[in-house]
């Protein structure tokens, strides 16, 4: 039998009070994103585009806005560059009002395949967008996308301030844990040292419509549409909470609105929609009415065993509450995949 914890919602008077009156929306600003081609990246400018005017700062080698439009709106520019090239990156960067570092390696087949490039531009290239953000004078605010992996394998309600776990030097899971953890260290000490107004993201395995790449999720739902065989590495008793990209994107428009965000790191994650990997596969073959068959294979790497976010910091400083449920989140995925026959 699979063990699972009980997660509820939090009661009411395990939050404020009072929740974080709504900030003003972003408006007539140039925003700069990093790895603004990818899945959040591209996400959140389409949500911004409208009022702002947006910079697409990528190497497109994952490219998500070839499935939109979005790259055609008369708000948008598209900039190829390396964040391994500092000048490129202050250069693309000048006149910016807010800044959205987005940009990394991830996923653990390509971190297992290219440690180094990893660590280089998780580390390097967040070295080089924050002195460029410093350069170039940002003002308004500049958010860094950090991990949930940097709990380590065990994370249950994690809070902000709970313990990071690097993990043993020379085990591959462990080398995008450490990147993300030392660009968000690097992150606070410019806010500390320099009075740059960042904030920090920790997101928690987010998921839907424009992923790419890898993670579990949306591969399990592209295998389900084509009725394939679905790999599960390990014994699929792994546990994760799974929050839709709507949510996460609510997440970090609070975060880029809020004065109460700068200098702080939040948990963007869903605690409700919990689950083992078994479990999510099940899910989804059931939603989907699939007959794939979920079949077993041996763990790429050391693997995560629990990883649940306690985001009551989130809630109390930025009024952030994820709302979309699972079986919701993997319908609207399905149909985004669908469209585009991938």
């Amino acid at each position: 039998m699979l063990w699972l914890p009980c997660v509820r919602p939090a009661k009411e008077s395990e939050l404020s009070s009072k929740t974080p009156q709504s900030a003003m929306p972003i408006k007539n600003k140039k925003i700069f994103i990093t790895g603004g081609a990818g899945f959040i990246g591209s996400t959140l400018a389409t949500k911004l585009c409208d009022n702002n005017d947006i910079i697409l700062y990528d190497n497109l080698k994952r490219n998500t806005i070839q499935y939109s439009d979005i790259a055609s709106h008369p708000n948008i520019t598209l900039t190829k560059g390396d964040i391994l090239d500092f000048p490129a990156v202050q250069e693309a960067m000048n006149g910016a009002d807010i800044v959205v570092h987005a940009a990394a390696i991830a996923g653990i087949d390509t971190v297992i395949k290219n440690p180094v490039t990893t660590m280089e531009v998780n580390m390097t290239g967040t070295a080089n967008v924050l002195k460029a953000a410093y350069k170039n004078g940002i003002k308004d605010r500049v958010l860094e996308f950090s991990t949930s992996e940097v709990f380590g394998p065990m994370a249950y309600r994690a809070t902000e301030e709970t313990q990071a776990i690097s993990g043993s030097a020379g085990e591959a899971r462990w080398v995008y844990a450490v990147s993300k953890l030392a660009g968000e260290h690097l992150t606070h000490a410019y806010h500390s040292q320099y009075k740059l107004p960042t904030v920090t993201i920790r997101p928690f395995n987010i998921y839907g419509p424009g992923q790419t790449g890898e993670g579990a999720l949306q591969i399990f739902i592209r295998k389900a549409l084509k009725n394939q065989d679905i790999t599960i590495f390990g014994d699929g008793s792994q546990i994760r909470a799974w929050c839709y990209v709507d949510d996460m994107i609510t997440g970090l428009l609070m975060a880029l609105e809020r004065k109460e965000a700068i200098g702080e790191s939040f948990n963007i994650g869903n605690a409700r929609a919990v689950t083992t990997v078994y479990g999510l596969a099940q899910t989804i073959c059931r939603v989907l009415n699939s007959s794939s068959k979920i079949v077993f294979a041996d763990p790429l790497s050391a693997d995560i065993e629990l990883r649940i976010p306690e985001t009551k910091k989130s809630y109390d400083l930025l009024g952030f509450q994820a709302k979309v449920d699972l079986e919701e989140g993997i319908l609207k995925t399905a149909e985004w995949y669908k469209e585009f026959n991938l």
